[in-house]
């Protein structure tokens, strides 16, 4: 389906460039836009079990851990910062 809106023109040239960098259409990054938004309204619907709240989220956490980079985590970088202080101390 075909839609047309309207975008304020900083917002849009905004968008452009940074697709562009991202090597993304605009059609997609909006198509990707609209599906993150149906998950978390989804995700927030009062008539939803507990449960379903909660896996909801976990498959959100999911799609999230997918796209971090290698690389230690920011806990185990603080944790190497603080034994190399703790060891400087002594």
């Amino acid at each position: 389906m075909k839609a047309t809106i309207d975008i304020p023109d900083e917002l849009y040239r905004r968008v452009k460039a940074k697709s562009a960098l991202e090597g993304k259409r605009i059609r997609d990054v909006t198509i990707e836009l609209y599906r993150r938004w149906l998950a978390e309204t989804e995700a927030y619907s009062p008539a939803q079990t507990p449960e379903a709240w909660l896996e909801g989220w976990i498959r959100l956490a999911d799609e999230a851990m997918q796209r971090v980079p290698p690389g230690p985590t920011a806990r185990e970088l603080l944790e190497e910062s603080r034994d190399r202080l703790e060891r400087s101390a002594c």
